[in-house]
């Protein structure tokens, strides 16, 4: 979903600096997320990993990109949504 927003929002080609960072650190509060593969999805999380900052960038990004991820990556997206 960054990868779609740095792409269409920003209209970059590749990933600006800003999304790199916010990529890295999800990957980050993933790997060290205390539920694992079996948590759900961020949001409905009883525990909130990100800074406020990170979170609200976040939100933007998934804001910008969830409704677009049924036209670019349809099974990604039902997927998305069964979790």
């Amino acid at each position: 979903m960054i990868y779609l927003y740095c792409r269409k929002k920003e209209k970059n080609a590749t990933l600006c600096p800003e999304c790199k960072e916010l990529l890295r650190y999800a990957y980050a509060r993933l790997d060290h997320c205390p539920f694992g593969e079996m948590k759900n999805s961020c949001k409905q999380c009883t525990i909130h990993c990100y800074k406020p900052a990170m979170r609200e960038r976040m939100r933007q990004v998934m804001r910008f990109s969830g409704p677009r991820m049924l036209l670019y990556a349809p099974l990604e997206a039902i997927r998305h949504l069964l979790r």
